[in-house]
């Protein structure tokens, strides 16, 4: 088995992880820089070159696409799909993903809860908006924001209007949400694969920050999902079309509200305060799709990967 994994780093503890696990199956495994790639398109020829060389196609690809290498990076893995490789989630499915508010639609359509959330442009007035969303306290998230970056917790109306028109005078697109105060800045990621929830954990945020992102401070532990839960993360898992992915879900009175569905969640986190072999079932979701009989499969897979929106 040939696997390539699309990663620009190949140091950091998830591309390493997933290195390993495949190693221990004995695959020919590769960390592929997608930024070192470029494709050739011809008639009835697609071909793909990795620093100048052409690069023989694998059995399946791991994309670890960074967010703001988007555009870039799912028009590698939209190349590969193309040349029948499989890919642990599909190119349209990532850049579902990597759109807040278009995530949120696809979810909110096919019935997943989730905090009440309010778009609206420059030209509309933040008082109108402040009271759509059900007043301060507010949660306002810039649309290309990651890792907690770009989420800022408000907790009164005039501050709630003074930032909007602050960051609506900057021309920047931004969600503005409830807050779920009993959530009390904690949050669970459910590790999907493979339409199964393999591990999850609780992440508490630091002292005094409402954010549970481990990048901005917050603690990890292991967490077992009760059945809505568990539910829950699937249904969203599902509805966006990801094969891999993290289901971050804020809990709430009236039960797991999704935050966001992750198409690179790290391995880090989740590992470590689980004691999980995640990769190992990474590995095991390539293995039961890369067969001889799996055209059927991938070809039921790219389909769904393209419903919806």
């Amino acid at each position: 088995m040939r696997v390539y994994i699309l990663s620009r780093n190949e140091e950091l503890y998830s591309t390493k992880r997933l290195v390993e696990a495949a190693k221990q199956k004995n695959w020919d495994v590769r960390v592929i820089d997608y930024l070192k790639c470029s494709i050739e398109i011809m008639k009835g020829e697609l071909k793909i070159n990795y620093e100048g060389k052409r690069l023989p196609a694998p059995d399946a690809i791991i994309p670890r696409i960074g967010a703001s290498r988007t555009f870039y990076g799912t028009a590698m893995v939209r190349h590969f799909e193309m040349m029948d490789v499989f890919s642990t989630s599909g190119s349209l499915a990532i850049k579902r993903s990597r759109d807040k508010l278009r995530s949120l639609q696809i979810l909110s359509k096919n019935g997943v809860d989730m905090p009440k959330t309010v778009f609206a442009s420059n030209k509309s007035s933040a008082k109108d908006v402040i009271a759509l969303s059900g007043g301060a306290p507010l949660v306002l998230k810039i649309l290309e924001g990651t890792q907690g970056v770009g989420v800022v917790l408000v907790d009164s109306e005039k501050a709630a209007k003074s930032v909007l028109d602050a960051f609506y005078g900057m021309d920047v697109n931004l969600l503005v949400q409830e807050y779920i105060e009993e959530a009390g800045g904690a949050d669970i990621r459910a590790f999907v694969v493979n339409g199964e929830v393999v591990g999850a954990m609780r992440r508490q945020g630091a002292e005094g920050d409402f954010r549970s992102n481990l990048h901005q401070g917050g603690k990890a532990v292991a967490h077992k999902l009760n059945r809505k839960e568990k539910a829950t993360a699937l249904a969203a898992a599902k509805h966006m079309g990801l094969g891999i992915c993290g289901v971050d879900m804020i809990p709430s009175k009236r039960g797991p509200l999704v935050m966001e569905v992750n198409s690179s969640p790290g391995l880090e986190g989740i590992e470590k305060s689980t004691g999980l072999d995640i990769a190992g079932k990474i590995m095991d979701y390539i293995e039961s799709n890369v067969t001889p009989a799996a055209s059927t499969t991938k070809k039921k897979r790219l389909k769904k990967d393209n419903i919806g929106a």
